[in-house]
């Protein structure tokens, strides 16, 4: 883009859909490639959605304004209601002002029912991020730990920490874990476990809230190297109605989960993810999403309610990106992703097998 004053020109048009398909590609794919006008972009479409609900907004407010000032309620109910005996019309004369409240009261209620969209049916309503349900989940815990050192004030000062868990899997056989950004945000201590229930002290090493991906690092003088991984990372796009499948821990076990690939882009086109038809729990947010060769093509983020198996995965060349930017003078280790997939050949039960050993429940505190 020549100035950012161009690059709002073109944004604006590409949202207004006033782009023809070659310029509209070449937008999108300059997007994919550029995180910075990426995220310009977003805040750029978020300003755009803004004015417009808040020209909507004054609008109706307008609109609503001007039929008050015209109303004449008594003339109203002087047509529309028939004659009634002296008593009850003198009954009515002075409850007026209660018939008109209620009115003026039923016509706020139902505006604000229209403005927060409750019959609009927008899909944006029944999308719910993982996260959130994550951050649920840590409030509770939070909640849950304060009264327990409450009760335990009287006892023998010993506090007895809660936890939520969640899922990441090795991303170099030296060590490092791959999970969800959210899933760690605000962490006081992180340990991962894996599916013989052996727990490691882990620390978080990067995170990158734009792609929503953290890696932690196992640091427990027990931990043995996982030597080499049987997956690898799938580089070039994976295509709809491909057969894939995740493991995780929407419990305290591992859980398997079948599905495909239903679009090559996430929540409203967002070229970041894929959708898969997996049905997936908060517990699976940051668990693997595997092809039938066995090449891990994405991460599980988040899901949509009201579509059941709806759930979203940062794709795999992405996750790539993300770990090329990783400042190599912040890693005591160097991360090797591994090239070499032994999985591709085994059936799909021989495939879980081996890739469980290298999943790891994400207990956070």
């Amino acid at each position: 883009m020549k100035s950012e004053r161009d690059f709002l020109d073109q944004a604006e048009a590409y949202i207004k859909g006033e782009l023809n398909e070659q310029e509209a590609s070449l937008f999108k794919d300059y997007l994919a490639s550029d995180r910075h006008a990426r995220e310009d972009f977003i805040a750029h479409q978020q300003f755009i959605e803004n004015i417009k609900r808040y020209g909507e907004r004054v609008a109706l407010k307008e609109e609503l304004n001007n039929i008050h000032a015209n109303l004449d309620v008594e003339e109203v109910l002087a047509y529309a209601m028939p004659k009634k005996p002296l008593i009850m019309r003198l009954w009515d004369k002075y409850k007026i002002n209660s018939l008109v409240a209620a009115s003026v009261a039923l016509l706020a209620v139902f505006s604000t029912l229209w403005l927060t969209g409750f019959y609009s049916k927008d899909d944006t309503s029944r999308y719910i991020a993982l996260r959130r349900d994550m951050n649920n989940i840590r409030q509770n815990v939070k909640a849950q730990n304060a009264l327990i050192k409450d009760i335990n004030k009287n006892k023998a000062g010993i506090t007895t920490p809660s936890h939520y868990g969640a899922t990441g899997f090795a991303l170099s056989s030296n060590g490092y874990i791959m999970t969800t950004y959210h899933v760690i945000k605000d962490a006081d201590s992180v340990y991962l476990q894996n599916n013989a229930g052996i727990s490691y002290k882990g620390k978080v090493i990067y995170t990158d809230p734009t792609y929503d991906i953290a890696v932690l690092s196992i640091v427990d003088e027990n931990f043995k190297d996982f030597g080499n991984l049987p997956y690898t990372f799938k580089q070039n796009a994976a295509d709809i109605g491909e057969d894939v499948y995740t493991i995780g821990f929407p419990r305290e076990e591992a859980v398997y989960g079948r599905g495909y690939l239903s679009s090559n882009t996430g929540y409203s086109g967002d070229t970041v993810a894929y959708q898969v038809s997996i049905p997936v729990n908060p517990g699976n947010s940051g668990g693997p999403v595997l092809d039938n060769r066995g090449n891990i093509i994405g991460v599980i983020n988040s899901k949509q309610t009201e579509t059941d198996g709806a759930a979203f995965a940062i794709k795999s060349n992405y996750v790539l990106k993300a770990l090329a930017d990783i400042p190599e003078d912040s890693l005591d280790k160097k991360i090797v992703i591994n090239k070499k997939n032994t999985l591709a050949n085994l059936s799909r039960t021989e495939q879980i097998k081996r890739v469980q050993d290298y999943i790891y429940m994400v207990k956070v505190y």
